[in-house]
């Protein structure tokens, strides 16, 4: 068995589940990387599958990786600095497979939320919401409350910490901000690589998602992110974005590398709703 720390890193995986994650792109993605790249970059960073493939496959020496969740950057952050304490800690909170537990342990955590106090606790319980809660959705209210539903799981595999502590070991060598996407890239250089994975366009207006921050991401947001590849571009940076296979996603990258691929989408009630999907990946290599 391996000592704590040592996972193999071929072996590690991500520690959360997210609506949106790029674990079934994560093929497509890695094949169309650049063949050489300095430093990666990583914005819209989520449940950071996309990295973990990087890594596992001894693509990462050097990053920068960031989003706008605070929650989820104060979790990550704890990950990496106390991975011990936050085991340890784990065993002090309620962490039961139901309704009850887990309403009580929302109410608690929407009291604490950017608590810098109780980040150790706020990351715990974080975890606890993401693995109990409908399809490891990430929604907040207008006041920045998170408010997604209980998931009705029958069995919850919370942790594993062989896992967790190469997790904890790739960050090591990671910074990890909590900052805009336009911020995180502004030390990017010539063939230095970023992945943007924004929240998608919507297709349509039923399938319109704004909650993921209480700021929301509309199509002003996909502008800008379209002139910051513009502008990355101009620099020699290599970029990759993937985005949902809309008419307006698609008329904006029009003069860059566009492809389609196939991917299923987990965001749904109904099981048979979830595949069929396409979506685009652009870059400008």
């Amino acid at each position: 068995m391996l000592k704590e720390g040592s996972l193999q890193r071929e072996n590690i995986k991500p520690l959360l589940k997210w609506a949106g994650g790029k674990r079934q792109l994560n093929e497509a993605l890695y094949k169309r990387i650049p063949e050489h790249f300095g430093k990666y970059f990583e914005p819209f960073l989520g449940g950071a599958s996309f990295l973990v493939n990087l890594y596992n496959h001894g693509r990462i020496n050097n990053a920068i990786v960031s989003d706008l969740n605070t929650e989820l950057i104060n979790f990550y952050r704890v990950i990496k600095d106390c991975p011990d304490v936050f085991i340890n800690a784990m065993n002090k909170i309620q962490l039961n497979n139901d309704a009850g537990t887990y309403y009580s342990n929302r109410a608690q955590f929407n009291e604490i939320l950017g608590n810098i106090e109780f980040s150790l606790q706020r990351s715990i319980l974080f975890l606890y919401l993401n693995k109990h809660c409908y399809n490891g959705l990430w929604r907040v209210n207008s006041s920045g409350k998170f408010n997604v539903p209980y998931g009705r799981y029958k069995t919850v595999n919370m942790l594993d910490k062989e896992n967790l502590y190469g997790f904890s070991s790739m960050l090591q060598n990671i910074e990890i901000e909590n900052l805009d996407f336009e911020s995180c890239v502004k030390g990017a250089h010539k063939n230095d690589f970023v992945y943007f994975d924004p929240p998608y366009q919507p297709l349509n207006k039923t399938s319109s998602f704004t909650g993921y921050t209480y700021q929301g991401f509309n199509f002003n947001e996909q502008l800008r992110l379209f002139k910051v590849f513009q502008s990355l571009t101009a620099s020699s940076v290599k970029v990759m974005l993937s985005n949902s296979y809309s008419e307006e996603i698609k008329e904006l990258y029009n003069d860059f590398n566009i492809e389609v691929v196939d991917a299923k989408r987990y965001i749904n009630s109904v099981g048979t709703g979830r595949t069929g999907a396409k979506e685009l990946i652009i870059t400008n290599y």
